[in-house]
């Protein structure tokens, strides 16, 4: 399959709209992990298990006969104020404070999802099916299945709306004001406390979103969401905070290389090369550091 790739130009082109539509999705999540950490400098362990109980949201709704695809209103309400409870019940207590306390402590809410979820819900794998068929490109040799052209539409309406309210909100412009500077902008009147609750559950709520296209498009259990926290985690370190082009770029890279993974190496590597993936960003970005330090001195 690794010589297919490249002896047949419809595996590459299917490989990279497979990828490109799986990084926009990749995107809006790591774009919520990246709204966070610029205002709370808080690094979400958490993120991708939100994604997965988002999923769960939409899927408990297709049980009920309801279509998943109205999870994408439902999920991201409901994960707002689950977001707004978790940051009153531990995250403001690790607001300030060193950047490892609030991995452990997003770490512990980690595993605290992941077994209510295999409580709640088993520890089966499900999929929220949409019945939305397939697309055909390509005289047929390229095959698209509706879900995921689904996906990256709602996950890019999102996005644009998410972008619209932070310029145009007070909210919002509390929100990028705090971003800059928490101490000026609690001199000037922002309710710092009122801006991070927000901010948790905003992302909280794009988790949602992201988690309720997930269950239609792929499939979801409650041990999944660790590769998604290391895909935001890595989209946002090699975008930056507050870079939302780069954020889209980044995750559609991210989407397009998972896909030539799975191609050439196989479905059983696909997780272990973005693992490997993100060691060697971490290896570079350390090392580029270094040669900055010296270069300084």
């Amino acid at each position: 399959m690794d010589f297919m790739v490249f002896q047949y130009p419809m595996i590459t082109v299917q490989a990279c709209l497979d990828g490109v539509l799986l990084g926009i999705l990749f995107a809006l999540i790591a774009y919520g992990m990246a709204l966070q950490w610029g205002v709370m400098n808080i690094i979400n362990i958490a993120q991708g298990d939100l994604v997965i109980l988002g999923g769960y949201i939409a899927y408990f709704m297709y049980l009920y006969g309801i279509h998943p695809a109205w999870g994408v209103i439902v999920a991201p309400v409901i994960m707002y104020f689950l977001g707004v409870l978790i940051y009153k019940l531990v995250i403001n207590k690790v607001v300030d404070r060193d950047l490892f306390i609030s991995i452990l402590a997003t770490f512990g809410i980690s595993i605290l999802f992941m077994q209510l979820m295999n409580f709640a819900f088993g520890a089966d794998v499900v999929l929220a099916n949409s019945d939305y068929g397939t697309t055909m490109l390509f005289n047929n040799n390229v095959v698209l299945p509706n879900s995921k052209l689904f996906s990256a539409f709602i996950s890019i309406l999102f996005a644009i709306c998410l972008v619209i309210y932070m310029k145009k909100s007070k909210l919002g412009r509390a929100i990028r004001a705090t971003a800059q500077n928490a101490r000026a902008a609690k001199i000037l009147g922002v309710d710092t406390e009122k801006v991070y609750a927000a901010t948790f559950g905003i992302n909280a709520a794009l988790c949602g979103v992201a988690g309720a296209l997930i269950s239609i498009t792929f499939t979801i259990h409650p041990y999944m969401g660790l590769p998604y926290t290391i895909r935001s985690f890595m989209i946002v370190i090699v975008a930056g905070l507050g870079n939302l082009p780069g954020v889209a770029m980044s995750g559609m890279g991210l989407g397009v290389f998972e896909e030539f993974a799975d191609y050439i190496l196989g479905t059983e590597f696909r997780i272990g090369s973005v693992f490997l993936l993100l060691v060697l960003i971490l290896v570079y970005r350390r090392f580029k550091l270094s040669r900055k330090r010296e270069y300084l001195k």
